[in-house]
């Protein structure tokens, strides 16, 4: 898994746009909403997303996820290294945390994608 298969996924997901934010830190968004982070720079995060409550609870069990920093209660977890999830388990969990924040955007800006 690499950064840049990562923002080819994110990107892949209707209307989905990237952005840089706190200088190192390769944001992808829907609706100005955050989906998940990934850092540019060496980090002792790999990538963090939104996960349901679900799945948080199952994810932060295995070794290498924890509980996002600053983000936990929002139910989003960290990778601690790129091989914490194959490719294979990140894609349904990256396309979950997308469609979690769509679902939460308000109708007016869902109408207006």
């Amino acid at each position: 898994m690499s950064s840049a298969w990562i923002r080819a996924f994110c990107l892949s997901l209707p209307h989905a746009t990237e952005d840089v934010k706190w200088e190192k830190d390769l944001v992808f968004c829907i609706g100005a909403k955050m989906f998940a982070v990934t850092c540019l720079e060496p980090h002792t995060v790999s990538l963090s997303f939104k996960c349901t409550p679900e799945s948080f609870a199952e994810l932060v069990e295995r070794p290498g996820v924890i509980p996002a920093p600053y983000l936990a209660r929002a139910h989003w977890v960290a990778l601690e290294s790129e091989d914490a999830l194959s490719r294979r388990e990140l894609e349904p969990l990256l396309r979950t945390a997308y469609e979690l924040v769509l679902a939460k955007l308000p109708k007016r800006v869902r109408d207006g994608l």
